[in-house]
């Protein structure tokens, strides 16, 4: 007999596969050195399915005519960029050198894609030439037509990432947001159309989540226009690479830069944001720097200590007249003193604070400190919208903010995380979508442990704190204990454990004194 082939998903046998470049390549470093080739495959993919199509429409003339590509929103791949000119010379000693060529020229011949790919990336890794042609091999087998949402370079992003998390702990890698949480801020604040911006963007993740929550509930993502910003030049690439494999048009400025010191998108009215900014962020600007910088207009300067308040006041700054935001901070920005206690009052008396939200803990891979989901408004007043062909009837909400505590929520997650599932989004979006609409007051209700609206009046009391416990009900559980009764129990049990003990010491005399042993206990 033999014993069954272990199937593998395409991801793990990657995984393997770059594990092989050990010594040269950082784990780190992996998905950066798989997800260009993956690209690389991917469009080649789709520019041989549209070559089949013209030839079978009988249009053999315009194999090579760029604009019959582009029309369907298909990348021209010129032959020095093919994959099977790639694959023809996997086993060269000049492959690092062919495919970093392939990715310039496509690039070169892709307006869309200019500075998304690596520039000669692969000839200053110095791979094994074996190991190098070990992983083309590895992505050859993937078919990237087969995945209808094209999805692949997400799923590899995600696994990669989450992996290298997972195997190294937190404060390693990049900082990955969970698809669970981001799903979860999609569907809170309801992006269907206009502006949506992220200030942080990483690889794109929030815009892909936006596009697809608009997709699921009927609505069209030509009206969504996306705008971002990543200070780091590897993860932009990544970001551009994610973006156009999806179809998905972006603005995500000329270059890497920091946000903070080089905005790129200074005009820019959102919408919708959603962000994850780095938390915690220390000696973000120095002492004297953007100390008269317009964003923080009516409000105090955010501390050099802490760039949690400098990452909201941004935020504001970039809301149109309705605009909503929805974003990750850690905890401590619930209640911070000194100059983030004096923005928090501000923002409060500005009516802009809608809903808090803790979140549990352990959802995130790279770090396991409390985070909280922020949401914004610019106009908290009453209205009617129209919303994806529904009406909607806001309450006027200017003097309430809504909190929530999910840290019972979640389901085991690869071991000792955890996730929010559909239900858990399902029940703390439509208990937050009640509470915002007219008529609220017959659908939402308070709920011990899990949320509570409080009006502004307590929250001043409570000077300006938002930290969902000093509000939300807890249910003191002891008071509904009976004592006697658990105290006889509890006396029962251990008389029980006690005769078992004594039970258990003359069968062990037993057994000694039949060996021949005398033994006293």
């Amino acid at each position: 007999m033999t014993k069954a082939k272990k199937q593998v998903s395409f991801e793990d046998a990657l995984w393997g596969a770059c594990d092989k470049l050990r010594g040269t390549v950082e784990p780190a470093e992996y998905k950066h050195v798989v997800l260009s080739l993956i690209f690389l495959k991917f469009v080649n993919d789709k520019f041989d399915a549209r070559r089949e199509e013209l030839k079978d429409e009988g249009k053999d003339k315009y194999i090579d005519v760029q604009s019959f590509y582009t029309m369907k929103n298909v990348f021209f791949v010129p032959e020095e960029s093919r994959w099977s000119f790639i694959m023809q010379n996997a086993k060269q000693n000049d492959i690092a050198l062919k495919i970093d060529t392939a990715l310039n020229t496509i690039e070169k011949q892709n307006p869309s894609l200019k500075g998304a790919l690596p520039d000669n990336y692969y000839s200053r890794l110095g791979i094994d030439v074996s190991k190098l042609a070990a992983l083309l091999d590895e992505i050859n087998n993937i078919q990237t037509n087969a995945d209808k949402e094209n999805d692949i370079m997400g799923r590899v992003y995600e696994y990669f990432l989450t992996k290298f998390a997972l195997q190294e702990g937190k404060g390693k890698g990049e900082f990955y947001t969970p698809k669970s949480v981001v799903n979860l801020i999609a569907e809170m604040i309801e992006p269907y159309k206009g502006k949506i911006y992220d200030p942080c963007c990483g690889s794109g993740g929030m815009f892909v989540q936006s596009l697809k929550f608009v997709e699921n509930h009927a609505g069209n993502s030509k009206d969504i226009s996306v705008y971002g910003q990543e200070g780091t030049t590897t993860t932009y690439k990544l970001a551009k690479m994610n973006l156009a494999i999806r179809g998905i048009p972006c603005d995500l400025g000329e270059k890497a830069a920091n946000t903070f010191t080089n905005d790129l998108h200074k005009d820019l009215r959102a919408d919708y944001i959603m962000a994850n900014p780095p938390f915690n962020q220390k000696d973000w600007r120095a002492e004297n720097e953007l100390v008269n910088d317009a964003r923080w207009n009516g409000y105090t300067v955010p501390p050099t200590s802490n760039a949690n308040y400098g990452w909201i006041l941004h935020m504001v700054s970039k809301l149109s007249t309705n605009g909503t935001a929805g974003f990750l901070l850690a905890n401590g920005a619930l209640s911070g003193e000194g100059q983030e206690l004096e923005i928090r009052k501000q923002l409060i008396e500005n009516n802009l604070v809608e809903a808090i939200v803790i979140l549990p803990r352990n959802l995130f891979y790279t770090t396991d400190i409390s985070v909280t989901l922020w949401i914004l408004n610019k106009n908290k007043k009453s209205r009617t919208v129209e919303q994806n062909g529904k009406i909607k009837n806001y309450r006027n909400r200017e003097e309430e903010i809504l909190f929530m505590d999910l840290r019972q929520m979640g389901s085991p997650f690869e071991k000792k995380y955890i996730e929010l599932t559909q239900e858990d989004r399902d029940k703390v979006t439509s208990t937050f979508h009640a509470w915002q609409q007219a008529g609220a007051n017959e659908t939402y209700k308070d709920i011990p442990e899990f949320c509570y609206s409080a009006n502004k009046k307590e929250i001043v009391e409570k000077g300006y704190n938002l930290v969902p416990s000093r509000y939300i009900e807890f249910v003191n559980r002891d008071e509904t204990q009976d004592y006697d009764s658990a105290m006889k129990a509890l006396q029962s049990e251990l008389t029980d454990l006690l005769k078992q003990e004594e039970e258990s010491k003359k069968e062990l005399l037993g057994v000694f004194k039949d060996l021949g042993y005398e033994i006293k206990l």
